[in-house]
């Protein structure tokens, strides 16, 4: 029996494992990067950012690694989320309902300009349950930036992983 299939491991893995190692260690350095520039107090969009990492080295060739979806997405993002973070939030119920709103007019916008970046309403998320600072600005640009450069400089030598 294929070692592979017993283990449910992607059969691509035996032909390409050193792509996957490289790929993962090109987005373990972009995250590094990413979260030495990030303040702690930060770390509720790291998680998105994350997913991001994910996607621009595991599937750099998808729509939604594309330059213009990674950074249009997360700005959009950071906008919604931010006029979102605005509204009192006097009960449970009614942040509960901004959230989700929040998320849904995300989503709309980001498929309405083409910028499709599912981890961009993490950051919208993140953004209303903390509140906009100038240091999360910052630190969301800075990281979009980041995985966006990173993934540029690599394209040619990375490789659909799934």
């Amino acid at each position: 029996m294929n070692m592979f299939r017993y283990l449910h491991l992607d059969k691509k893995l035996s032909l390409h494992w050193r792509r996957y190692v490289l790929q993962s260690l090109y987005a373990t350095m972009a995250v590094f990067l990413v979260i030495l520039l990030l303040q702690l107090e930060q770390v509720v969009i790291i998680a998105s950012i994350g997913a991001s990492a994910f996607i621009e080295f595991a599937m750099p060739q998808s729509i939604t690694a594309k330059e213009r979806n990674l950074i249009g997405g997360h700005i959009i993002g950071l906008l919604v989320g931010s006029l979102f973070g605005l509204v009192p939030q006097p009960s449970a119920l009614l942040c509960a309902v901004l959230y989700a709103l929040c998320v849904g007019g995300t989503i709309f916008l980001m498929v309405a300009t083409d910028t499709e970046h599912p981890p961009a309403a993490g950051t919208a998320l993140g953004v209303a349950m903390i509140g906009l600072s100038p240091t999360l600005v910052v630190s969301v640009v800075t990281s979009i930036i980041v995985l966006a450069l990173v993934h540029h400089l690599l394209r040619f030598r990375l490789l659909d992983l799934v």
